[in-house]
């Protein structure tokens, strides 16, 4: 994928800050994501560098959200929020890791649902240390279909690391167009990479490294016996 980074001038703050941020973290320039919102080029350029518009668009921030995969919230100004999603939470040996209202695929594809937090999971923080994921940014999902069977069965919760690493082959969460889903993603070599299934009746799918976003890694899962 192309890293298009945009060092900030000068200091940036909430919503402006955060898009930013998620562009450089997807590897997406801010001009290809003003053309996703039909968009002239420069639009969220001068968002993020001279505050026009003043804020998104409640339609246009819905779009980026779902695009980047993330809370509508986070693309909102603070004053425009009128609840807090949670996140990742502290608390002496215990960290709170937020649940997301949301569903990546294990089967054919599905478009993206709900994003907002509805809840948390709690783990230890010794836990997460020992598995070297004290400074992991954390969200848990959930598996829809069967095409990660028997290692990720359909209803099961992931937990995925969000932050920016360089990539390596593994269990990933991928968006690909409007579609999340979760598969094992291997280079292919020649900028392409190959999205592939646990189960042997989904064949593999290959595409160019730049059509694929790779949301984060998978790093625990948790499910019914």
């Amino acid at each position: 994928m192309v890293i298009n980074p945009q060092s900030p001038r000068q200091t940036l703050a909430g919503a402006r800050a955060r898009l930013l941020e998620l562009s450089q973290e997807r590897g997406v320039s801010l001009a290809a994501l003003s053309e996703l919102l039909g968009r002239n080029p420069s639009y969220l350029q001068q968002f993020i560098r001279k505050g026009s518009p003043r804020k998104l668009e409640e339609q246009d921030r819905a779009t980026l959200a779902r695009f980047l995969g993330v809370g509508e919230q986070e693309l909102r100004e603070a004053k425009d929020i009128s609840y807090v999603t949670p996140r990742k939470r502290e608390s002496g040996s215990w960290v709170d890791v937020p649940r997301l209202d949301l569903g990546a695929s294990a089967g054919p594809g599905a478009i993206a649902g709900g994003e907002g937090a509805f809840d948390t999971f709690r783990f230890s923080r010794r836990w997460l240390a020992e598995q070297g994921l004290e400074s992991a940014r954390l969200s848990a999902i959930r598996v829809e279909g069967d095409s990660m069977e028997p290692l990720l069965n359909d209803g099961d919760e992931i937990l995925v690391d969000r932050s920016a690493r360089p990539f390596r082959d593994g269990i990933h969460v991928v968006r690909l167009g409007e579609t999340l889903m979760v598969k094992r993603v291997a280079s292919a070599g020649a900028g392409r990479m190959a999205l592939l299934s646990q189960n042997l009746a989904y064949p593999p799918v290959e595409v160019a490294a730049d059509e694929v976003a790779i949301i984060g890694r998978v790093v625990w899962k948790g499910g019914r016996v």
